[in-house]
């Protein structure tokens, strides 16, 4: 047996395409075992499949079929979020052409912690951050593996900016990674302002801003987690102004409004942030990582700056080769600026903004079909694609036992939420090809299951 092939150099899409026809034969076969959204079972039977299709992990000798058994395992016990009876999270189906261009990403495998790694992909990548930067109202932008490293890193650029006693504040609405990046860079508590109608209060966080000694950090959010709804950022940015706070604005899900001429305009106001949290593995449609914040001054980037001899001497860079080390704490990154400028260019502003209008019309329409039912409440409109329903007389118990139930039997994927007091099913509406049908049969289903039945 000679050495295995390799998935780059001159043979490697030899190598690479009978290896891909194993993958998708292998897709299929696992979507079509698991049958729904989610696999049926719970966790232990998923675990007692999944253990016994992966046999010996690291067996003596090699398995030639381990390629397709494990593909169709996974496959088996995935949530599919292209399913449209999976709407639990902030995780969208991506698209066939991104995880296309992920493919090419993984098979060339630039490293971008040097330029003699990845020449054409940090190009690529200044080129792709930038103009997305012009789109939030910036002048930079650095890729992240999602919100969470967005919203840490802006932290951090603010505490060096500003120093150790910086002070963190945000919402109660705001996403967890926000107080965590306060706790792992060993800042203060954060303050944390009032937000009675899920928003942000201004009023309320202009009196922190003047009873809490600065410097400030304000965090806004548009789109949060659990409604999907945008802090009034035109009035937040104000406050922030006349305290001299710097602000940040998550905007990890709503960020996406920007590719839309429709919906735009909910995310006025983002332009006065001095950083933003994207993240396009949500409202782009990408595999999973795709994250970027955005940075209103390149200045503030300086605090990144690493010297490392053996990536970016002081002759190299001299001489003109670029440094890539102050683009991210992380060293080896992988190209997630390809599909992302793949998608950008295949579909254009016209063809991402429909994908965005898409799903915010559905989301539209379920809460329509949630509040015509009598046996449903619905606790508000969507602001962008969230919609969160209950029975009408459930308790908070049986709004979760319903939950589980659905999981349990894979017959349908649906987030949690406590929001005025009480427990809520979510609906993150994220797929584009859902239809109206889709959406009435999942509030049957939902009915049914609190009747004690569970179709799948």
């Amino acid at each position: 047996m000679g050495l295995p092939p390799l998935a780059s150099g001159p043979h490697g899409p030899e190598n690479l395409r009978p290896l891909l026809d194993t993958v998708l034969d292998a897709l299929r076969t696992g979507t079509a075992a698991r049958g729904g959204p989610l696999p049926a079972g719970g966790p232990d039977a998923v675990t007692a499949r999944t253990a016994a299709a992966a046999g010996e992990i690291l067996p003596d000798r090699g398995d030639p079929e381990a390629l397709h058994t494990l593909v169709a395992a996974l496959a088996e016990g995935a949530a599919d979020p292209a399913h449209p009876r999976c709407a639990a999270h902030l995780h969208g189906p991506p698209l066939a052409v991104a995880t296309a261009a992920d493919l090419a990403a993984g098979a060339l495998n630039p490293s971008l912690d040097s330029w003699d790694q990845a020449p054409a992909a940090s190009a690529l990548e200044t080129l792709v951050t930038r103009a997305l930067a012009r789109e939030a109202g910036a002048a930079d932008a650095l890729v992240t593996t999602g919100g969470t490293e967005s919203n840490q890193l802006a932290v951090l650029l603010a505490r060096e900016t500003h120093g150790a006693g910086l002070r963190l504040v945000h919402g109660a609405n705001a996403h967890h990674s926000v107080p965590r990046a306060a706790w792992l860079l060993g800042l203060p508590d954060p303050v944390t302002v009032p937000a009675p109608a899920g928003t942000l209060d201004p009023a309320a966080l202009d009196e922190a801003l003047a009873r809490v000694p600065g410097p400030h950090l304000v965090v806004a959010t548009a789109g949060t987690t659990d409604t999907g709804r945008i802090d009034p950022l035109p009035e937040i940015a104000a406050r922030c102004a006349a305290h001299g706070a710097r602000l940040h604005v998550d905007a990890a899900y709503g960020g996406g409004l920007l590719l839309s001429d429709r919906h735009r305009a909910k995310l006025a106001g983002l332009e006065a942030a001095h950083t933003v949290a994207l993240d396009l593995h949500k409202l782009g449609w990408q595999p999973i990582a795709a994250g970027l914040l955005t940075v209103k001054d390149p200045g503030d980037l300086a605090a990144l700056h690493h010297r490392a001899d053996y990536l970016n001497a002081d002759d190299d860079t001299d001489a003109g080769l670029p440094d890539l080390l102050g683009r991210s704490p992380r060293t080896s990154r992988r190209p997630d600026i390809l599909k992302i400028a793949v998608t950008l260019k295949t579909l254009g502003r016209t063809g991402l903004g429909d994908l965005v209008d898409a799903v915010c019309a559905l989301a539209r329409d379920f809460a329509a079909l949630v509040e015509e039912h009598p046996g449903f409440t619905l606790h508000a409109p969507p602001t962008i694609s969230t919609v969160l329903f209950r029975p009408a007389h459930a308790t908070d118990d049986a709004v979760a036992a319903v939950r589980r139930a659905l999981l349990t039997g894979g017959s349908a994927v649906l987030g949690r939420a406590r929001a005025d007091g009480r427990l809520w099913l979510k609906a993150t509406l994220l797929n584009p090809h859902t239809r109206p049908a889709d959406l009435a049969a999942l509030l049957t289903l939902v009915e049914a299951t609190l009747e004690g039945h569970t179709p799948r």
